[in-house]
């Protein structure tokens, strides 16, 4: 007998979640979708005008009317396409808004550059001349940032035409991973052949099998092996092509032109993989820990992401886990919590897999509208977890909305995670300390290390080397296949210890990174996990100061920027201790895993 998932009309209408908060019907979108459709051209009405005050406010206000309604229409056709995504009525609804959208993006190339011809005297007699320019002061300041970076009208015109063009080789190596490669078959743990993909990889390196996961190791880099060539000349592509422009904006380099936006100091960067190089050590001890607990004489990385300790039996019912959260989230105050029951009682969430349902999980609202999760949950600690991660995106979401304006509602990006990440280790906090069954104490620390492992160590491994092929490339090193795998296997061996045997064939790991193509993004993981840590140890230790600067963080949106945002906090990123913070506490979940395990003897 097949099991299938349920579909979506065979779900418990409370767990779904309520887009009528957006709209009530699909006449509402289809008349703002005709709105945005019709009013896309009226922003070429203000090019050659953005040279004086009431002008200035005049598109200032036409575009945040635009954009609410805009972000609204898309956001509505996607949200109702992730329920759904066989279904070809909103696959054709979220396409409509896209194609408009992407029309609309181009009207608007003018505006930037035009608004760049301006000086700061300028804009202080703007706001001078008209009040209600002041609260645009800090995006005005923004704007000037950039003014030694925009190019001229005609070439801003040509980079926005060439956008697809120019997203080429991350398009190419999505669809080698995801559509053209066939890594041939393995066994499966019960003799089965299976096919194996890299979507089904995940599953069978984690096999308890160690014969499956060896197979599935050699079978699936043995075909990026093959491939490595065409992956050099996509990657060497994105590069050349980061560079290139970084340089002719008049950055120093590409990193510098990643990390402007968000007016981030390189020595960020830098601070973090100085202090992971400095406690590198750690691995030793973490890699040292699986091998025992695995009872290997050797550990090959085929054998690293497998639970230390048995899947627990535990499961929870949704509604178990909702009381379990909110019980762990209690710390952070009455306030917080009574604002967070709106999401269930409200019906922000989605809550159950069904057939064709967008996988994973994740928070998303726009300003007119609540913060939605999509979750698809299954009833395991991961889930439960994940349900705290998410809801610590849809605080930070809703308290941006609703103590900003609209210009500054959105967060940047180097503070996305510290949310959702103080609420994963509260959680887990709480659960360990509010059981006394060793395996599933256990389990937890097991799951904390991976994510430290996973969000500090190895995605600083992947910002010193996107960081390093960058700086190569700048220097006149070509690319070569050769030249990526031997940069990426030294620094993948520093990066794991010596406890651990670092197989040859990780050599072409890089190919299958898609994170490589998102420009300088890996490094905000580990920043902002480092941060949580940090705040989390304080809030837990009952640090009230701490708890109330981090409130405050949750409601500045994007009005400040973000190292500024996360020093109201009490967290400064320019200091090593932030980092070294994380990591002594991924030492200590180490320590304390070692701890609860080896006292299992003493109990049989």
């Amino acid at each position: 007998m097949i099991i299938k998932d349920k579909t979506r009309d065979e779900v418990e209408e409370k767990y779904k979640w309520d887009l009528s908060k957006i709209y009530i019907s699909e006449d509402e979108w289809l008349k703002d979708f005709e709105y945005v459709k019709a009013n896309g051209d009226k922003y070429l009405e203000f090019k050659g005008r953005l040279n004086n005050a009431d002008s200035i406010y005049e598109f200032l206000k036409f575009d945040e009317e635009f954009s609410k309604k805009s972000d609204a229409v898309y956001m509505y056709a996607a949200l109702k396409f992730d329920e759904d995504t066989s279904n070809s009525k909103y696959q054709d609804l979220k396409g409509k808004i896209e194609k408009v959208l992407t029309e609309i993006s181009t009207k608007t190339a003018f505006v930037i550059p035009e608004l760049l011809k301006l000086s700061k005297e300028d804009f202080d007699r703007f706001m001078n001349e008209k009040s209600e320019l002041k609260m645009y002061e800090y995006e005005f300041r923004n704007i000037l940032r950039t003014k030694d970076h925009i190019l001229s009208d005609s070439e801003e015109e040509l980079l926005s035409s060439l956008g697809k063009s120019l997203n080429n080789p991350e398009d190419t190596a999505s669809y080698l991973r995801n559509s053209d490669m066939k890594f041939g078959v393995i066994k499966d743990g019960d003799g089965n052949e299976v096919e194996l993909s890299n979507i089904n990889f995940s599953k069978y390196i984690m096999d308890n099998n160690r014969e499956v996961r060896k197979s599935a190791f050699y079978t699936l880099y043995k075909e990026y092996e093959n491939l490595q060539n065409t992956f050099a000349s996509s990657y060497s592509g994105k590069v050349n092509t980061d560079n290139v422009i970084a340089l002719r904006r008049g950055y120093k380099d590409a990193r510098e032109a990643a990390l402007f936006d968000s007016n981030i100091d390189g020595r960020v960067y830098d601070n973090l993989i100085d202090v992971l190089h400095h406690n590198l050590n750690i691995m030793d001890d973490y890699y040292a820990l699986k091998k025992e607990v695995m009872g290997l004489d050797e550990l090959h990385i085929y054998d690293i992401y497998g639970a230390l300790v048995p899947d627990s039996s535990k499961s929870y019912t949704f509604e178990e886990a909702k009381n379990i959260v909110m019980d762990a989230l209690s710390i952070l105050g009455d306030n917080y919590i009574n604002d967070l029951k709106k999401a269930f009682d409200e019906k922000w969430i989605d809550v159950m897999p069904s057939r064709g349902k967008k996988g994973g999980a994740y928070s998303w609202g726009c300003y007119t509208s609540c913060p939605y999760l999509l979750l698809n949950f299954n009833g395991k600690f991961d889930d439960v977890s994940t349900l705290a991660h998410e809801l610590g995106h849809s605080m930070h979401s809703y308290y941006s909305n609703k103590n900003n304006p609209y210009i500054y509602h959105q967060y940047k990006i180097f503070v996305a995670e510290v949310a959702s990440q103080v609420n994963e280790l509260i959680l887990a906090r709480y659960l360990i300390n509010h059981t006394d069954d060793k395996n599933e104490k256990l389990a937890i620390l097991d799951s904390l290390m991976e994510l430290f492992k996973g969000s500090i160590v190895r995605q600083t491994m992947f910002a010193e080397f996107e960081d390093l092929m960058h700086r190569k490339e700048q220097d006149g090193y070509v690319l070569t296949s050769e030249f990526i795998s031997d940069n990426y296997y030294e620094l993948y061996k520093k990066y794991s210890g010596n406890n651990m045997i670092s197989d040859k064939e990780i050599r072409y790991e890089w190919e299958k990174i898609p994170h490589f193509y998102y420009n300088f993004y890996v490094y905000q993981y580990a920043t902002g996990l480092a941060a949580a840590s940090y705040i989390a140890t304080k809030i837990m230790s009952g640090d009230k100061e701490m708890l109330n600067n981090y409130l405050k963080f949750l409601t500045l949106g994007g009005s400040m920027d973000p190292i500024d945002e996360l020093k109201v906090s009490g967290v400064d990123m320019n200091n090593p201790d932030v980092i070294q913070s994380a990591m002594d506490m991924f030492k200590d979940l180490i320590d304390e895993f070692k701890e609860i395990y080896r006292s299992r003897w003493l109990d049989e």
